[in-house]
Order: C-alpha cells, then sequence, then structure tokens
C-alpha cells in the first residue's frame, strides 16, 4: 500500500483519488479552499441555486465507468440524470431560431432545414460525417491514452479530412481552421458557420486558428447528447466526494499546500503552508500550471542545486492565452414556462468584434457577446414553482475587469429569450475572471479547452506523468484537457500509471 497526497480535490484529483483508494492505497486530498469540486461551484441562496462553472454535462459515460469502478451503486441510483430537450435553441443574429433536438442527426438536419432553408441539413450532416472521422482517428490517444510519448505525430497530423475545394485559376484548398470548414464546406452560410463556430468559443478557441480537428466538439456534443443532473452539476461532485470517503479517501480542506518535496529525484511528500511535512510515496497534482512551478520552484535534489523540472524535455507546454467566463445568476418571480428550452444560444451580431476582443488584437469585453441563457427545469433551483433560477454565460478575456454596465447589458441581451426579465428580476450575482481564478487558481480565471490534434500541439496539454519520478499531473491543465469528460479521464490515466507503472496503455 502506498502513501499517496493529491492536491486540489476538482474533479479529475479526485476520480485519481477514488480510483488510488479502491486500489488499495492511502489517499489523502490536500485542498487550499473549504470545498471540492474545483471550477464545479454553487451559489445557494434563498432558496435558489446556481451552477457556476459547467451547467450540462456531455459523455457521462466518463463518470458512469468511475462509479462501476469504485463501488456497487452506479451514477445514476446517486444523481439524477436527464437529457435535455430540445438540446439547445439557437437565435440567430439575423433574428432566425431553431431548436436543435439531443443526440439525433437526422433530428438536427430536418431542424436546420426548417429554419435555415432546404439543403442546410444536407451540409450540416456532410461536415457531421467528416467529424466522426476525426472523432475515430483521436478519441483513444486524446481521451483514453496517456499522452503519447511521441506526441509530435497528434501535433503535426491533422485528423479532420478536409474537402478539397477547387476554384477557377485558383489553387486547390482545403480547410486548415474550423472557420474555413465554414467557409468552404458549409458554403459559408452565415448562420451554419455561426452554429460551426459558436462550439469552439464556448470552449475558450477562437475558430479562426482553431483546427480543423476542433470539428470533433460539435460531434462529441451532438452525438453523446447534452445531460442535466438534478440539483445542477455540483450534485455530481457531490456523489464523487461521498464516493471518495466511502472509499476512505481522507480530506483536509484549508490545507495548502506551499512545496513538492523532492529528493533523490523522486517526489518524498509535501510540505503545507504551515510547515507541517507530508511524507507520500506519489504526489498527484490537480493545480493548474502556474502552481505546479511555483510548488516545485524550491524543490532540489541533493546536491543538483537546480530545480526540479515538471515536464521532461521536449515535452508539451501547457496552454496559454486561454480566455475565461462570466456569469451573471438571476433570481426571479414567477414561473418557468411549459417547454421553455434549457439553452438557449443568443448569436453575437458581430463575431469578428466579439472574436478580436476576446482573442485580441482588441481586448476587451464585447459589446454584445454570444451569450448562453440556462433556464433548467429543475425544482432543486428554485424555492417554489412561482420563481425561477436563470444563469448567463459568456466567454471573455482572462483578467477582464467587469463594470456594472458589462452586466446591464447581459441582462438586457437576455430578455430577448427570457421577456419580461428586468421586470421578474429579485436579485443577481455576478461571477467575474477574477472568482473564477479564486477558485481554480488559474492565471487571470482562464479555462482550459480540452486537448485537440494538430496545430502544432499547442492544443495538447502536458502528460500525466511528469518528469518528477513519483510525481503526476491530473484536472484539465494535464491531458487530455478541460471540460468534465476531459478532467474524469485525466484522474483516470493518473490512476492507470500509478497502479499499473509506465506501461499502462489506458481504459480498454
Amino acid at each position: 500500500m502506498a502513501r499517496i497526497v493529491v492536491i486540489g480535490a476538482g474533479m479529475g484529483a479526485m476520480t485519481a483519488a477514488a480510483r488510488l483508494a479502491v486500489a488499495g492505497h492511502r489517499v489523502v486530498v490536500h485542498e487550499r479552499s473549504h470545498t471540492y469540486g474545483g471550477a464545479v461551484g454553487r451559489v445557494e441562496r434563498d432558496g435558489f441555486g446556481f451552477d457556476t462553472g459547467p451547467a450540462l454535462l456531455h459523455l457521462p459515460a466518463v463518470y458512469r465507468d468511475l462509479f462501476v469502478k469504485t463501488g456497487k451503486q452506479p451514477l445514476e441510483d446517486l444523481v439524477e440524470l436527464s437529457q435535455v430537450e430540445p438540446a439547445v435553441r439557437h437565435v440567430f443574429a439575423d433574428g432566425t431560431t431553431t431548436d436543435l433536438p439531443n443526440a439525433s442527426r437526422a433530428g438536427v438536419s430536418d431542424a436546420l432545414d426548417a429554419a435555415l432553408g432546404s439543403g442546410a441539413g444536407a451540409l450540416w450532416s456532410a461536415f457531421m460525417n467528416r467529424a466522426r472521422e476525426a472523432w475515430d482517428r483521436t478519441r483513444r490517444p486524446l481521451l483514453e491514452e496517456p499522452l503519447w510519448p511521441n506526441w509530435q505525430v497528434l501535433a503535426d497530423r491533422e485528423p479532420y479530412p478536409s474537402v478539397a475545394r477547387r476554384r477557377l485559376l485558383r489553387k486547390e484548398r482545403r480547410a486548415a481552421t474550423l472557420a474555413e470548414i465554414g467557409a468552404f464546406e458549409l458554403d459559408g452560410e452565415p448562420r451554419l458557420c455561426a452554429l460551426l463556430e459558436h462550439f469552439a468559443l464556448a470552449h475558450g478557441l477562437d475558430p479562426r486558428t482553431a483546427p480543423a480537428s476542433a470539428a470533433v466538439l460539435p460531434y462529441l456534443e451532438q452525438t453523446f447528447g447534452s445531460w442535466s443532473v438534478r440539483g445542477g452539476l455540483r450534485a455530481l461532485a457531490d456523489a464523487v466526494y461521498e464516493r471518495c470517503l466511502a472509499r476512505r479517501v481522507e480530506f483536509a480542506f484549508g490545507s495548502a499546500v506551499s512545496r513538492i518535496v523532492v529528493k533523490d529525484g523522486r517526489t518524498a511528500g509535501v510540505e503545507l503552508a504551515d510547515g507541517t511535512v507530508v511524507d507520500a510515496d506519489f504526489v498527484v497534482a490537480g493545480v493548474p500550471p502556474r502552481a505546479l512551478e511555483s510548488m516545485l520552484s524550491d524543490a532540489t535534489g541533493p546536491g543538483t542545486g537546480t530545480p526540479a523540472p515538471v515536464r521532461a524535455p521536449g515535452g508539451v507546454p501547457a496552454q496559454s492565452g486561454l480566455p475565461s467566463r462570466l456569469t451573471v445568476l438571476l433570481a426571479l418571480r414567477g414561473a418557468r414556462p411549459d417547454g421553455t428550452p434549457h439553452r438557449t444560444v443568443l448569436h453575437t451580431p458581430d463575431r469578428a468584434d466579439e472574436l478580436d476582443r476576446v482573442f485580441g488584437p482588441r481586448p476587451g469585453l464585447p459589446a454584445a457577446p454570444t451569450l448562453a441563457v440556462l433556464r433548467p427545469d429543475d425544482a432543486a433551483s428554485r424555492p417554489d414553482a412561482d420563481h425561477e433560477a436563470v444563469t448567463l454565460t459568456a466567454t471573455v478575456p482572462a483578467g477582464a475587469t467587469v463594470t456594472d454596465a458589462d452586466v446591464r447589458g447581459l441582462v438586457e441581451r437576455a430578455e430577448s429569450a427570457v421577456p419580461d426579465l428586468r421586470d421578474r428580476l429579485l436579485w443577481h450575482e455576478v461571477r467575474t475572471p477574477a472568482d473564477v481564478e479564486e477558485a481554480t487558481g488559474a492565471v487571470g480565471g482562464a479555462v482550459p479547452a480540452p486537448a485537440l490534434a494538430a496545430a502544432g500541439g499547442r492544443l495538447l496539454h502536458p502528460a500525466n506523468s511528469t518528469a518528477v519520478a513519483g510525481l503526476f499531473a491530473a484536472g484539465g491543465w494535464a491531458h487530455p484537457g478541460g471540460g468534465l469528460p476531459h478532467a474524469g479521464m485525466s484522474g483516470t490515466l493518473v490512476a492507470g500509471l500509478i497502479v499499473e507503472g509506465p506501461e499502462f496503455r489506458g481504459s480498454q
């Protein structure tokens, strides 16, 4: 039985902890805050409840597998999962509206034909067929296996089978970015392009530079569906935490780790902020890159006099330049009308301005950003049937300063999806990039994106193994990256590497 210290109680870290405890190890989690879940937070006030991080679950199979492998009670016995129907309502800049069904390729095609005109569904379906090829080619190496030692193969090889386009007097062109897929393969239809590009923006990626392999993002959502959890996704974090406790994982909250102790090139434990040293055979760090670098900044082997590296030479660097999220929580009087979509996406009228401001060269909040309006049909989110909880979310630059005028602008925009919103408003709370930074430790409140192939490897994440023996990385800032499914898989991979050793090749 090994002694294992886990730094942080995010979803990836707790997944690793539960699996390692089942394997017979003694696991202690040290969390600097006074709760668990990381980005999966919750605000409760006056009978209202709001998720402050992710609000929908995609690819629930990752967490189903966790509960199957760590106990007798399956996930569905512990949390109430429901497929959201429709999956989403899109309101495009020209006012066109379409409701897309959940996990139905044919249904999405029909809905697009009805809203955008005959042929739109066929264009989208053909694109999704190509996206499926990209998913099939990258699913295992980017989600289910430890990062390949020859990860440069993933960096250099574009898995999306772009369609060649030959134009009069011009050379043949193939889409290299998500935006070019829209221009070349969706015939530049502005609403189809907006639909496609919003998947990149929602994950913190610029569609103008995101590789064509980002086609897997809409494929994943529209194939495996969007799921809500009664009580919000915080209920999923509660269930993972309770499973950890059932497997005798120990938690120390308000227990910040200041240093990872390294002896003879191998982790030997951690030093806490109060100076206490906790011995360990393995350390799992579920923290952002800057925090991990800081914990290792003075971790030196005897006589070496040099900082212990986090990554092996030639390893994948951490993602950088990623944006954050602005979230506004609205407590409303009045019942949620029957038939209201769980999620509505209000597309920006000026996408070029939005992308320039979120990703540069004109940093700042867009005047009218793409806005997700979440109106869950969940009795646990409101004090009674005569009230409603609504959440507004926009992608904004990391570290952005948010003014009262910015918040008022979002609320005014949301009124097109929530009639009489301002008249119904009881109170609101705002979660800015600074709040995200406080909750997660990520610089500027940046949110990690899922790992993607191609693009020279800039959208890969550092491997779960590190150059320091016995030190592993889990969570959204390690392979395979951000998002609930990916964070869960990072914990699975770390547990496999510790239990089975470097020969571990992932789930079968």
